[in-house]
């Protein structure tokens, strides 16, 4: 329109319109909070759905989304730069015993895994992530979007731990990290300052029920850490109502996390349940 006045564009506004994100989505609830949160901050992401572990209910969530098998990374490499993707987010779990199906890998998986001294999960993610830098994307903090999400320091639940369960919680921090420096699992169970279980590949949900049938009816504490060198860009601890119920379930009465660094997902939820059941929730730096 004649004499019509158009501002000009900031910097923040300039920048946020030359960044195209992708959402590489794998299990869980994950990359359906990124997504949520991107959106509520102006950005719509294209969704690159891992087959083997992604929701089919991102279909009905995502603007645009592309289906991939976790052998097919070529393509994926083909997808973001075809797309203009400069920034991508890795949401949602990939799990560990995945390392070990009869996926068919393409070439670039291939050649990535013939090239590498260990393929433990940080080793094979680190592979990937070169990969995609070595084409001008960065991958960014998973918890971008999502800060609110990050527990804080201290005590989250009506129910503080007493000073026995203190003192497990000390013992098994202490486990958890060294377990966590050798990219095995990153949770402990413990009762009584022993270690009744540890996470490997089975995850921290069945690794409590894999204790309480260890642990002869004692009541349990369990330790979630983040690794001694954590990468907030992939393998970030998450804890949701879910962990609670199994907990609830299991005589498992103390939850210790890592502040800042662990994402509390249905936060309000999560709480409420962990009061209903005795349980006590508190994370330390």
């Amino acid at each position: 329109m004649a004499g019509e006045i158009v501002e000009p564009k900031t910097e923040a506004s300039r920048k946020l319109s030359e960044e195209r994100y992708a959402i590489i989505a794998g299990n869980g609830h994950f990359p359906f909070l990124v997504l949520d949160a991107a959106r509520d901050q102006g950005i719509d992401p294209l969704v690159v759905a891992i087959k083997e572990e992604a929701s089919p209910e991102l279909d009905r969530k995502a603007g645009a989304i592309h289906w991939l098998s976790l052998g097919e990374v070529g393509k994926l490499l083909g997808l973001l730069e075809a797309a203009r993707v400069n920034k991508i987010v890795l949401a949602g779990q990939v799990k560990h015993a995945q390392l070990f199906s009869s996926i068919p890998p393409d070439g670039v998986v291939r050649n990535a895994l013939d090239s590498m001294h260990q393929k433990n999960t940080d080793a094979l993610i680190g592979a990937f992530v070169r990969m995609v830098e070595q084409r001008g994307i960065e991958v960014v903090d998973s918890t971008l979007f999502l800060k609110p999400l990050l527990a804080p320091a201290g005590t989250l639940t009506r129910r503080a731990p007493g000073a026995s369960e203190l003192a497990d919680v000390a013992y098994g921090r202490e486990v958890a990290k060294k377990l966590a420096g050798l990219d095995i699992g990153q949770t402990v169970v413990v009762a009584d300052r022993a270690c009744v279980a540890v996470e490997a590949m089975e995850g921290t949900d069945a690794t409590i029920e894999r204790a309480a049938t260890l642990s002869n009816g004692k009541r349990l504490v369990i330790v979630k850490v983040s690794k001694p060198d954590q990468d907030m860009r992939f393998d970030v601890p998450v804890v949701g109502p879910q962990t609670i119920r199994v907990m609830s379930r299991s005589n498992a009465i103390v939850l210790a996390l890592d502040a800042g660094k662990t994402l509390l997902f249905e936060r309000q939820r999560l709480l409420e349940e962990a009061d209903g059941a005795g349980i006590a929730i508190m994370s330390s730096d």
